[in-house]
């Protein structure tokens, strides 16, 4: 299994959240589970923060877990990205053009190289 992790500054994560879903889902995988929950932090009653998971399998009908996406974070706040990439079903060049097509996007917003 391989992980990539990434921090942000100033995103919101349910864009975040949206874009990957529209990457991983463009590569020809599908959706198994999604779930999206927001919360208000204790620090700020004027301000949210949201927790997002992804799954994804292969689109040919294998319910083999392919790749996972957490999303954490807030507005104002960092908001975090894992994914844990299967190796044996998720190729090498799809993993490396998810996170170009990330990077192009929100690269401007990382404020730091896990």
């Amino acid at each position: 299994m391989k992980q990539i992790r990434k921090t942000y500054k100033d995103l919101n994560p349910e864009l975040l959240l949206a874009e990957i879903r529209e990457f991983v889902v463009a590569m020809g995988m599908k959706i198994t589970s999604s779930k999206q929950e927001t919360y208000l932090l204790p620090d700020d009653s004027a301000n949210f923060g949201t927790r997002g998971t992804l799954v994804f399998a292969n689109a040919d009908g294998s319910k083999k877990e392919c790749l996972r996406v957490h999303i954490v974070g807030s507005i104002t706040e960092e908001t975090k990205l894992l994914i844990d990439v299967e190796n044996d079903c998720f190729e090498e060049e799809k993993l490396a053009s998810l996170q170009q097509d990330v990077d192009f996007i929100f690269g401007s917003r990382e404020s730091r190289r896990d």
